[in-house]
């Protein structure tokens, strides 16, 4: 089976999840600039939640891209990962409207703590499929992926410390993302 069809629903359902962390953001009463301030924590929540999807929308696609077949075991890896992906409007919002409190930035580390998993579970699958020995060979150790469950298990950690180190774990993650990952790339051209 071809990738096309699992990346269209993936990409559907990722389109969805953005949706709705953007129908949560609710506009304030006041006209003034001076009524936004509150609203600074939703949406600060709300641009690192969408970054976190952006990456993993990117990464996704790169996957895919040098997958030629796919399985049962495979669908069901991805689902998987959809499932921690549509948590993250929830958490967002909890986070975002509680001001960075203790639970809700450790629930947030939790579900990107879990999509990681989920990601990593999806990438296993799809080196388990036969056919798929450029994937394999593009991603080699990925360092990036392993390093990155760690650090979310220290920013979970922390940010029962502090909620704002724990925040702060999950941002370097992110940024650490931001630079992007040629592997792939370079095994296709």
């Amino acid at each position: 089976m071809t990738t096309n069809r699992m990346e269209a629903f993936s990409d559907g359902v990722i389109a969805i999840i953005i949706t709705i962390m953007v129908l949560e953001l609710r506009p304030p009463h006041d006209t003034s600039l001076a009524g936004l301030r509150p609203l600074l924590p939703v949406m600060g929540s709300y641009v690192m939640s969408f970054i976190y999807l952006g990456i993993y929308w990117n990464n996704h696609h790169h996957l895919l891209h040098v997958t030629q077949h796919i399985d049962g075991r495979a669908l069901w890896a991805n689902l998987h990962l959809l499932f921690w992906l549509s948590l993250v409007p929830f958490v967002t919002a909890w986070m975002g409207e509680n001001h960075f409190s203790q639970w809700p930035v450790a629930l947030y580390g939790v579900v990107l703590f879990m999509a990681a998993i989920a990601y990593t579970i999806l990438v296993f699958s799809l080196l388990a499929a036969p056919g798929n020995e450029l994937l394999a060979s593009a991603l080699g150790w990925d360092f990036k992926g392993k390093i990155s469950i760690v650090i979310y298990i220290a920013g979970i950690v922390l940010s029962f410390v502090s909620p704002w180190i724990g925040l702060a774990v999950y941002v370097a993650v992110a940024v650490m993302w931001l630079i992007p990952d040629r592997r792939i790339e370079r095994k296709i051209s």
